[in-house]
């Protein structure tokens, strides 16, 4: 999560939810709601924004990553806050300035742009590279 201020990011945290890969499918999805429900509560954000699903090579990873996007659109939206989405190509065009980035260039960018911050893994960086965007687009 960041704030804006002006022109100024403030990093407020970052983090991944960790589930049972031995769990069921379902029992997975209940675990990433549970979790970012209670970061929506800890944290009060007043909106949300979530990466547009990209199809990769792998239909079944695919189909898996648009359920779990479901539920974080349905958590956000439950907790009666506006949901955005931005397109994979966008968030990279929005911290390095063209969408062909490659992920080390926009962890690179992250660290320009919130020094200091530790990120919690790939997944905590993509999610920050998202808020940044959104915070950006000045929604």
């Amino acid at each position: 999560m960041v704030a804006k201020s002006g022109s100024r990011l403030s990093h407020i945290a970052n983090g991944q939810v960790k589930t049972d890969p031995k769990a069921s499918l379902a029992e997975r999805l209940v675990t990433l709601d549970r979790e970012l429900t209670d970061v929506i509560l800890a944290h009060q954000p007043d909106t949300g924004a979530v990466e547009e699903v990209f199809v990769n090579s792998n239909p079944q990873s695919t189909l898996k990553l648009g359920q779990a996007r479901g539920v974080c659109l349905l958590a956000l939206a439950r907790a009666g806050m506006p949901v955005h989405e931005y397109a994979t190509r966008l968030v990279k065009k929005a911290l390095v300035g063209t969408g062909a980035a490659e992920k080390a260039q926009v962890q690179a960018m992250l660290k320009v742009l919130l020094p200091g911050v530790k990120l919690a893994g790939a997944d905590a960086a993509d999610a920050l590279a998202v808020a940044i965007c959104h915070a950006h687009m000045g929604r």
